[in-house]
Order: C-alpha cells, then sequence, then structure tokens
C-alpha cells in the first residue's frame, strides 16, 4: 500500500454545533460514510474533547460559527494558537453568517474551509475528503522532513563512530529514534564475532549481546543472497526469535539487510514490521542499512591498515635495549589511540667505541608515510653511529639523507652520548624537546640549547659536553607525552620535571609512573628513553 492511498480512509472527526437537530444529521452522514465523530453542544465542550490526553486528536473539526458561549471564529483561534491543535483542520459551518466577507473572516482567523447551511450532504463529504486528503499530505511531507532529518543524524553518527561499540549504539539508536519504535542490528565484530544490539525505543539504551555465528548468513539467505545493495524484507517474529535468541521486537519483524561487497559480511537493521506505515518509511530503514554497511567497511578496513601500519611500525623500533656496564635503560613506547593514525616516534640506544649513544627522535606527521621515514631515518642512525661518527657529523649525515630521499620532510632529533665511564655527556639536539638531566644530589634542569630540526638543510652546532658524575639520571622524552593542547610547553615540562624528581626511585617503576600521568588519552605516539649512569 502506498503512502497516500490512505488520504481518503475514515477520520476521526469533532463536530461543535449546539442545535440537537442539525448535530444528529451531520453526525448521521459523516458516520454513514465510516467516520467517527465526536459530538460537542459548545465551544468550551468541543475544547474539553481537544485537551484531552489521554485520546488521540480528531482528524478535523468542523464548527458552527454560532456558538452559545464563543463564536467559531473565537474558537478557530484558540484552535490554532495552540501547539497541540495547531494542524488541525477546521471546517466553518453557519445558516446566517453567509457572506462573502463572513466566509472572508473565518478563513482569516483560522478556518481552512467554510460551508453555508442549509448544507448538502455530498458537498460536506466531499469537503471532508479533500480537506483529510490535504491535511495527511502535508503532515505525512512534515513528518518526512523530520525523519530525513533524523536519517542525515544517524548517518552522520555511524559515519562518526570511532569504534565498533559507538558504531553499534550509533546505528541501533538512529533505526529506533527514526522510526519511533524498537530497534535492532546485527553485524560482524573485528574479532569475527556476530554482534546483536538492541534498544527499545528511541531514547531507549542499546545493549549489546553475543550473536549465533551463522547468523548472517543465514539473514543473507532470506534477503539479499548473493547479492549486494540494501533490500526490506518481513520474516515472523518466530523466524527472528529463532536466529537471535530474543523475543525483544514484538509481532512480524521488518528487517534491512545490506552490504557493499560480496564475500563481505553484512549489516541487518531490524524493527517491527508495524513500524513501516507506508514505502517512505520503508526506503528510509532501507537508506540507513546501506549508510550503515558503508560505514562498517570503511570502520572494519581502517581497523585492518591501522593494525596494519601499528605492526609495521613496531617491527621499526628496537625490541629491547643493549647492557651496558655503568648505565641502566629503561623505555616505553605507547603508541597513539586507536582513531589516530601512526606516527614517526622513535628511539635507540647504540654501543659504539666511544660510549653509548641514546637517541630520540620524531618524524613530523602522522601517515604511513611518517612511520617508513622513521624507519629509514634510525636504520642509516645505527649505521652512522657504528662506523664511529661523532653526534654532530652523525646529524649532518641524516640532514644529507633526508635532503636526498625526502626533501619535503622534517624530523627532531636528541643525540646524547654516553662517554665510556659514564662520567660525561656530548648532547647533540637537533629541535626536539630537552632532555632531562638529574643530578645525584636530587637537582633537576633541562638542556635547552639546540639546533635546527632536520630537513631544513642548515649546520648542525657542534654538541655540547657535560660532566654527569655517578647518580645521574637522564630522561629523553617525544613530544607526545609532554604537549597538551591549549597549555604552555613550559608549563608542562615544569610539571615534568616534578613528576620525576618525587617520582619511584626505580628507573622502571619511574617510566610507568610518567606514562601512566602523562600520557593517558594522547593523540600522538609517546615515547620514552631514560638512563641512570653509575659510572665506572
Amino acid at each position: 500500500m502506498t503512502d497516500s492511498s490512505r488520504d481518503t480512509d475514515p477520520a476521526t472527526i469533532l463536530v461543535v454545533e449546539d442545535s440537537e437537530t442539525n448535530l444528529y444529521l451531520l453526525t448521521s452522514w459523516l458516520e454513514r460514510a465510516g467516520h467517527v465523530v465526536i459530538g460537542a453542544k459548545d465551544a468550551g465542550e468541543g475544547l474539553k474533547h481537544l485537551a484531552a490526553a489521554d485520546a488521540p486528536l480528531p482528524e478535523i473539526a468542523i464548527v458552527d460559527v454560532r456558538l452559545p458561549d464563543m463564536s467559531g471564529f473565537e474558537l478557530s483561534e484558540q484552535i490554532k494558537s495552540n501547539a497541540r491543535t495547531t494542524a488541525l483542520p477546521v471546517i466553518h459551518i453557519s445558516a446566517s453568517a453567509v457572506s462573502a466577507e463572513d466566509h472572508a473572516e473565518g478563513l482569516r482567523r483560522g478556518a481552512d474551509t467554510y460551508l453555508n447551511q442549509p448544507l448538502d450532504p455530498g458537498e460536506l463529504l466531499a469537503t471532508v475528503t479533500a480537506t483529510l486528503r490535504y491535511a495527511r499530505a502535508r503532515r505525512r511531507a512534515e513528518q518526512l522532513a523530520g525523519q530525513l532529518l533524523t536519517l542525515n543524524q544517524a548517518t552522520m553518527s555511524v559515519y562518526s563512530a570511532v569504534g565498533f561499540h559507538s558504531f553499534a549504539s550509533a546505528a541501533t539508536s538512529g533505526a529506533a529514534r527514526l522510526l519511533s519504535s524498537p530497534a535492532g542490528a546485527v553485524f560482524l565484530s573485528p574479532e569475527g564475532q556476530a554482534v546483536h544490539s538492541t534498544s527499545d525505543g528511541p531514547t531507549a539504551p542499546v545493549r549489546t549481546y553475543a550473536a549465533r555465528p551463522d547468523v548472517l548468513d543465514r539473514l543473507l539467505q532470506q534477503s539479499l543472497g548473493d547479492g549486494t545493495g540494501a533490500t526490506v524484507t518481513r520474516i515472523a517474529r518466530g523466524q527472528w526469535q529463532a536466529l537471535l535468541g530474543t523475543g525483544h521486537l514484538g509481532g512480524h519483524i521488518a528487517m534491512a539487510v545490506a552490504r557493499t561487497k560480496r564475500g563481505r559480511p553484512p549489516v541487518c537493521l531490524a524493527v517491527p514490521a508495524d513500524a513501516l506505515t507506508g514505502t517512505d518509511d520503508e526506503h528510509l530503514l532501507q537508506q540507513l542499512a546501506h549508510a550503515c554497511a558503508l560505514a562498517l567497511e570503511a570502520l572494519r578496513t581502517y581497523n585492518e591498515e591501522h593494525t596494519l601500519a601499528l605492526a609495521l611500525q613496531r617491527s621499526l623500533l628496537p625490541n629491547d635495549l643493549p647492557a651496558v656496564d655503568g648505565v641502566d635503560l629503561a623505555f616505553r613506547y605507547l603508541p597513539a589511540s586507536e582513531n589516530a593514525e601512526i606516527g614517526g616516534d622513535f628511539y635507540e640506544a647504540i654501543p659504539t667505541d666511544d660510549g653509548l649513544l641514546l637517541a630520540i627522535g620524531d618524524v613530523l606527521g602522522h601517515s604511513l608515510g611518517a612511520a617508513i621515514v622513521m624507519g629509514g631515518l634510525r636504520h642509516a642512525l645505527r649505521a652512522y653511529a657504528i662506523e664511529g661518527h661523532p653526534p654532530q657529523q652523525v646529524l649532518d649525515r641524516l640532514e644529507a639523507l633526508l635532503a636526498h630521499s625526502h626533501p619535503t620532510v622534517t624530523a627532531t632529533l636528541c643525540l646524547v652520548l654516553v662517554e665510556t665511564g659514564g662520567r660525561r655527556v656530548q648532547i647533540a639536539n637537533a629541535g626536539h624537546i630537552p632532555p632531562l638531566l638529574v643530578g645525584p644530589d636530587g637537582s633537576a634542569r633541562f638542556h635547552t640549547p639546540h639546533g635546527p630540526i632536520l630537513g631544513l638543510r642548515a649546520p648542525h652546532p657542534a654538541p655540547t659536553t657535560l660532566a654527569t658524575p655517578p647518580g645521574t639520571r637522564l630522561l629523553l622524552v617525544t613530544d607526545g607525552l609532554v604537549e597538551v593542547r591549549n597549555t604552555s610547553l613550559n608549563t608542562t615540562l615544569d610539571a615534568f620535571m616534578e613528576a620525576v624528581t618525587t617520582g619511584p626511585a626505580g628507573l622502571q617503576d619511574l617510566s610507568d609512573h610518567l606514562l601512566d600521568t602523562f600520557g593517558r588519552g594522547k593523540d600522538d605516539d609517546i615515547a620514552l628513553l631514560a638512563a641512570d649512569l653509575h659510572g665506572s
């Protein structure tokens, strides 16, 4: 049945008429045509019927112009000024106010149609039918406009989902709000588990359950088969309950099943079949299911690519650090949150003939490309250090490498050479977060002098040499740990220094403490390299 086919169906009609004879005649004519009539003998009684919260509103009001307590014109004005009844069509009738001026005043003050008495039954019924047709079409258009807005909001929500739990909530609540009914969704999690999420209505919470493994294949068999796209299918409640193991949705079930590619798992949205009152509702549910399938496919693809990128990124970083006499080392690496791109943070500790070279750096940008450049820089750094080049020459060679192979890329890098014996360090910093040195007496300071970042093709100054008596502690970090949006870097560095000097004494415990204090909720990679220098 089309959405417009019911526009002339019988309706509930309020008739406000003080003449018992006229009220009887009007009621008889309307009821013989199938309408339900609510009779009122004056305006007050009519307003009381309209204000009743426990009964649905009538679809038309037929109002006599001459009423004992107020005029029909005044009653129309009250009807149209009330938010609950403002869209209620009013048909004026009158045996005395029949002039063109009366008609004009009635129409100005809220009437939609004006008929003179004595009435012809055929004309009255035709007028009622025409008024119903127009009012229902207008109401349907307003409802569709609201549903399209809801569909747009629901589509934005599923596309904005950053994880599969938020996707389940967006898809299920979107279907419930779209059709003002309970709703359910069935889809496949990234771990390959069939998931069934439910909501009892537009404002109800979403609950998520595990579903039987073959449920999506069985839903496909009853809808799309081997095809793609989106389709709406109706099945019996018992059949739905057998598939999902729950009677959450009552009556027959309308399910919209959609998928974007053959061989990929579909998405299913389900509502009670009687929530679909016409083809508009069916098309809206179908469009939302298709949007969910596209969003889920994008989310699944991103999740797969992000997992692969993280695996590649981790493969480019050292799994452990070397054991060196007189130096205790600790490192921590924390990738960005699941919904953020991977970055180019890296760290390294390389034994050389001149001592232990510690390095921490960050290729600017957040992408797989940044991670690949990071891997290349780290391997080149190791090669130059093992060849015996001092820190400044390592920076110069990395500068030349970037200029040749990645001329548009920049990176920050801090090198600290712990000289053999551990009594001195050489610091060469190319625009990176300054290293923190804590003396054996507990005094702490950042070594702030630095040269330009790598990638600018600028010369790098000679390293600074500092004495490091036994008991000196050294910390190198990337900006993901200490930078906070809308907060001065100096402020967060001061807080970081305070956390280091008052934190746990053990190097491993301190590293965990710093990550727990500064590393939560960050959208950037975090690297930390810490060293205790005991001397020898």
